[in-house]
């Protein structure tokens, strides 16, 4: 190793153009002794079988119930129309008691009020319905 002392002409104020690299090597070598040390703990875990995630469609059975709800409230079951939640209830009620039960899909028009949806969901809570889901779109490729 070599060690600069100064320029033989005595002039101090010379800029020194050479680049100290003995701290750049230093923290690289602290690096590499703390990455040797902790590869083998982050490689050595338990094994796991982790769930796979997929998005699966909405299979619809023979015996799902559909019900609709319009922008202005009004309730379809199937095709068929609703006269009140008291009718949605009674119809709730029956199907609640096959087995295997049955799940009801609720589609909601965007459109429609929250109270409108909320009322179907109850009327399926008070029925006994344990499988209570939600049709929607899926947004548009892209965007």
């Amino acid at each position: 190793m070599s060690m600069n002392v100064g320029t033989p002409d005595g002039d101090e104020d010379e800029v020194v153009s050479a680049i100290n690299t003995t701290p750049l090597v230093d923290v690289m070598l602290v690096l590499l002794i703390i990455f040797l040390i902790t590869i083998p703990v982050v490689t050595h875990t338990v094994k796991v079988n982790l769930p796979k995630d997929a998005n699966q469609e909405a299979q619809t059975k023979p015996n799902n119930v559909t019900i609709a709800v319009t922008e202005n409230g009004q309730i379809f079951w199937d095709s068929a129309a609703v006269r009140d939640t008291q009718d949605l209830l009674h119809r709730l009620e029956k199907v609640a008691v096959e087995q295997p039960q049955p799940e009801v899909q609720i589609r909601g028009d965007a459109l429609s009020r929250y109270e409108s949806v909320g009322k179907v969901v109850f009327a399926c809570q008070q029925a006994g319905i344990s499988k209570v889901g939600f049709i929607t779109e899926p947004p548009p490729h892209g965007g």
